[in-house]
């Protein structure tokens, strides 16, 4: 399949007219043709415009169609075969396994969502029926099911191709909901983008659907993302990236004659507690499951565990000791992007010329262009508690470890916390009780809490939760992955004393669709 450079806009491939983006191939850093021109206002005039046109009949179609769609997407992603793993491995720099690995997720996650569709729960079906005969007032006939919220923008991330991108989590669970997608492409990897979108745009003809239920755009400037935002028929956007674009996203939406929701995945450094028994007991073992999870994708994971906080004694200087000797021999990877390299090496200058962190290894210095160097430091919970600083967010392989003095320390550092996507215990019988004294706090900070386990990999899956409190995220009460994450493009509608004949199929009396309803109070079988 040849590249084109052009955006899709419902059926049609539209060239740009806007500065141009190239893919760069950051092992070399050289640019990747063809030239992606971005898009304008008027793009996205012409994308919303259809979308919205699209809106009534795509939230109209049944539950096997609409599950068939997401099927038919993710046969026509695996269809584009190497050709998209090339691409993607040249524009990102990521290893071939990697992007076969994020393909099957995507692919899986669009099934998944295919799934969870026909199941129908989602629309989380309640029947009130009437009392006509109560007193001293009777009741109506009351139904209540789940709509979609309208057209929804998507932010491809850089740091997931695929998996964050444009049939990503926040697209399949968008249009698993009902919800018309446009998708703003990342420069970063436009032509991988290019691909999928087409993929994509196959899927909505064979599948007979109007256009307008999928277009791509690209944008290089803040022109086609605040458009797409402020946009009347535009009703909800996800994203994921960094916290100022995720706060000027939230901004501008706010400040809409009609607010809507930005479910935005910003900055985390996921803290991993490290307990005294464990501790003394796998310290070693500990040392070399960190250093993997940290090192794994240069460390360019929302979930990598950018902060260790333990107790201080010999049992903690065992694991620096042997997660030092291990970053020192850890090989340099090549980042994503030049910007994503030149703003990690800016971070880790800051840590280096920081009076109280202290460098205790660094990694195998890069060959080529764009390559992350591992780093680890040390500091102490006093000093972490007195600076702000100390809690930046490093996008890469670099962590600082806390040294605390005492329980009642730890339970500090931790309150002092922004919040968090994750929160890891590593801990063994003994440490039960005293972690069992955190909970309440870790609870407060972040979204997933792991025990004994590492927090980079997100599975696809219905008890996942991908998000937290702010800055984590902007909606502290979602989830960006797992079946949930359709929950935040849905809201209630309440029929009352309708007619069976004008009821949708989901609320009809004699329950066509067969799906399990909260009747009366009682949940059916």
């Amino acid at each position: 399949m040849t590249l084109t450079g052009n955006m899709l806009i419902g059926q049609q491939a539209i060239p740009g007219n806007r500065e141009a983006i190239h893919g760069i191939d950051p092992a070399t850093d050289l640019p990747l043709e063809p030239a992606y021109h971005g898009g304008g206002s008027e793009h996205v005039e012409q994308a919303c415009a259809l979308a919205w046109s699209a809106l009534d009949s795509y939230r109209s179609t049944s539950l096997d169609a609409r599950a068939e769609f997401l099927e038919t997407i993710a046969s026509e992603i695996e269809a584009l075969g190497d050709e998209l793993i090339d691409r993607a491995v040249a524009e990102t720099g990521l290893p071939r396994p990697r992007i076969q690995g994020e393909r099957g997720r995507t692919c899986q996650q669009l099934r998944t969502f295919a799934r969870t569709v026909r199941a129908g729960e989602w629309l989380d079906v309640r029947v009130d029926s009437a009392l006509p005969e109560r007193q001293p007032l009777p009741r109506p006939d009351l139904r209540q099911r789940q709509v979609p919220l309208g057209p929804v923008a998507v932010f491809g991330a850089s740091n997931f191709p695929l998996a964050f991108s444009v049939a990503g989590g926040d697209t399949a669970s968008a249009l698993a909901a009902g919800c018309p997608v446009i998708v703003k492409a990342h420069g970063a990897h436009p032509g991988t983008s290019e691909l999928v979108g087409r993929a994509l745009a196959r899927a909505v003809k064979l599948c007979g659907l109007h256009e307008g239920v999928f277009s791509l755009l690209f944008g290089s400037g803040r022109e086609v993302g605040i458009a797409l935002v402020t946009d009347p028929r535009i009703k909800a956007v996800g994203f994921t990236g960094s916290r100022s674009g995720g706060i000027a996203l939230c901004k501008a939406a706010q400040a809409r004659p009609e607010p809507i929701p930005v479910y935005a995945e910003m900055s985390s450094i996921n803290p991993v507690l490290l307990f005294p028994a464990a501790l003394q007991s796998r310290a070693e073992a500990l040392a070399q499951g960190f250093v993997t999870s940290l090192t794994q994708g240069a460390g360019q994971f929302c979930t990598n565990p950018g902060l260790v906080i333990a107790r201080q004694g010999p049992a903690l200087g065992r694991f620096i000791h042997t997660a030092a000797q291990l970053i020192q021999r850890s090989p340099a990877q090549t980042m994503l992007t030049p910007g994503i390299f030149n703003a990690y090496e800016a971070g880790v200058g800051a840590l280096v010329e920081h009076a109280h962190a202290q460098s205790v290894a660094s990694g195998l210095e890069g060959e080529t262009p764009n390559q992350c160097q591992a780093h680890l430091f040390v500091t102490q919970a006093s000093e972490f508690l007195a600076d702000p600083a100390l809690q930046a967010e490093m996008f890469g392989a670099a962590s600082l470890i806390v040294q605390c003095t005492s329980d009642e320390e730890i339970r500090q550092v931790i309150e002092h916390l922004e919040g968090q996507l994750t929160a890891t215990l590593h801990l063994d019988d003994a440490d039960v009780e005293s972690a069992r004294a955190l909970l309440s706090t870790l609870e407060r900070k972040a979204g997933r809490l792991l025990v004994n386990g590492w927090p980079t990999g997100v599975e696809v899956c219905d008890a996942m939760v991908h998000g937290g409190p702010f800055p984590a995220t902007s909606d502290t009460r979602t989830t960006s992955v797992g079946t949930a994450a359709i929950l935040r493009f849905l809201r209630p509608v309440c029929y009352q004393d309708f007619p069976d004949a004008l009821l949708p199929a989901a609320l009809k009396h004699g329950n066509p669709l067969q799906l399990r309803r909260l009747l009366d109070g009682q949940r059916e079988a």
